[in-house]
């Protein structure tokens, strides 16, 4: 039976996988352009990482209240920490908790793996290691505030000021203690180009992080699964097989020790 914990400015949604213990898991940030939270990218693709063997969890983060600002970064950080504090009950482990997204939630997403040790970008007195992702998935993720930005995500986000969307830019947010990285685009994504996957992956080589990419050739936007229940054919979001299997790769590579 689904668990709802009720946050400041959100809700987190759990998705138990099978039985057992030292699992990794996994919270998932729906996208919509910080405007919304898609349905298409929560409970679906978190019931087949629990049917995987991960722990799963979809944060429904406010999106009301423009410019946004670090509210959704600071509910994503006291999910981490929950699911950190209660790690022992839930069977995962403590290390092995990821933070994911799709689109403008990839964004969210990886907005706190690459600030999460940084005092600045949150409250007084957070405990920094509580809600320190293990690994980060970011699927055809919004990342830049520069030529390829998603500039609705970013004025949503902080406004129409540029020197302040730029500060939410993750390319000029990577350091060394970004943790290791999943990420997927297509090449022919119209709403989120796949520089934006590009400009950050050129990053995390630039700091040596770990992390797999894959770039499928076809493909528009918000694509979620690829499969049936998350297909959405009047946006042109069809079935792919092959693109589907990006959910059993990433699963299978939150599960490495």
């Amino acid at each position: 039976m689904k668990e709802v914990l009720r946050l400041d400015h959100g809700v987190l949604t759990h998705f138990p996988a099978s039985a057992g213990r030292n699992k990794p898991a996994l919270i998932l940030c729906p996208g919509g352009g910080y405007e919304y939270c898609s349905i298409r990218e929560g409970a679906p693709v978190a019931r087949a990482f629990a049917r995987d063997g991960v722990e799963a969890f979809v944060l429904e983060y406010d999106c009301t209240e423009v410019p946004l600002g670090v509210k959704p970064l600071h509910t994503l950080s006291a999910s981490v920490a929950w699911v950190r504090e209660h790690a022992a009950q839930l069977g995962t482990a403590a290390d092995r908790i990821a933070v994911g997204g799709f689109s403008a939630g990839a964004h969210l997403a990886g907005l706190l793996a690459a600030t999460w040790h940084d005092a600045d970008w949150f409250p007084a007195g957070t405990d920094l290691q509580a809600h320190r992702p293990n690994a980060a998935v970011l699927c055809y993720p919004v990342v830049s505030a520069g030529a390829y930005a998603h500039r609705g995500s970013f004025v949503r986000l902080a406004g129409e000021n540029a020197a302040e969307q730029r500060r939410f830019s993750l390319e000029t947010l990577v350091s060394a203690r970004m943790p290791r990285t999943f990420l997927w685009h297509t090449l022919t994504d119209a709403t989120v180009p796949v520089e934006n996957t590009l400009l950050l992956e050129a990053a995390l080589r630039r700091e040596n992080i770990s992390h797999e990419l894959h770039l499928f050739p076809h493909g528009v936007h918000g694509l979620a699964l690829a499969d049936l229940e998350t297909a959405d054919p009047m946006k042109g979001r069809v079935p792919d097989r092959h693109i589907n299997r990006w959910q059993a790769l990433c699963a299978e590579w939150l599960k490495e020790e």
